[in-house]
């Protein structure tokens, strides 16, 4: 028998698949992000906005925006060929906020996108994953014409943990929306080993 030729040798690896959920305020550029850097076409679940919405639609900041996200965004990237995210992106408006708990279901973390001109939208979702301890990113959307701030101040006005990674991007780069992602599962990743470590007495 020829060990040299087992069909081991030849077979394809089969990639781990993460979910990462992509999670932010109205407008803040989600449904941007994963068409920016999923591989195949994206799955959107976008309508337009009607005046009927406009007393619940909080659209200050960002009145050039006609449509929203009602269910999901989905995406995904290969990062490694061993490992392949399938990103959603979820609805930034309350009124879709019962449909979180689904998508929820199976993350190994998520990106909270923000935006510096309304950072305020993005405490509910910070808040949703500290309260059911989903490893999470800050990703700050570079907007032109957006204030600039250090890292560590956003981190500051957001109250979070110091083991939060923040960073700066662009939604629209690939390249710097696939560095979000990369932190995002290292995050997750080093925060489970953490917890699988034995406790010193």
């Amino acid at each position: 028998m020829a060990f040299g030729r087992s069909s081991r040798s030849t077979r394809p690896v089969e990639p781990v698949t993460l979910k990462i959920l992509v999670a932010g305020g109205f407008g803040v550029g989600k449904t941007t992000l994963v068409g920016a850097v999923s591989e195949i076409r994206p799955l959107r679940t976008e309508e337009r906005l009607t005046e009927a919405g406009r007393p619940v639609d909080d659209t200050a900041g960002v009145e050039a925006k006609t449509t929203t996200t009602v269910a999901m965004d989905f995406g995904r990237i290969t990062l490694r060929e061993d490992l392949v995210l399938y990103l959603f992106g979820t609805p930034g408006q309350d009124r879709f906020w019962f449909l979180w708990d689904e998508l929820a279901q199976g993350a190994l973390g998520a990106v909270v996108l923000a935006d510096t001109r309304r950072l305020q939208d993005c405490f509910a979702a910070v808040d949703y994953f500290e309260r059911r301890e989903i490893p999470f990113t800050v990703a700050v959307n570079c907007f032109e014409g957006a204030d600039r701030f250090p890292t560590r101040t956003v981190q500051a006005a957001l109250d979070l943990d110091p083991e939060v990674p923040v960073l700066m991007c662009d939604a629209r780069d690939r390249s710097s929306v696939r560095d979000v992602l990369v932190t995002v599962v290292e995050h997750a990743l080093a925060r489970a080993d953490r917890l699988r470590e034995p406790a010193t007495t």
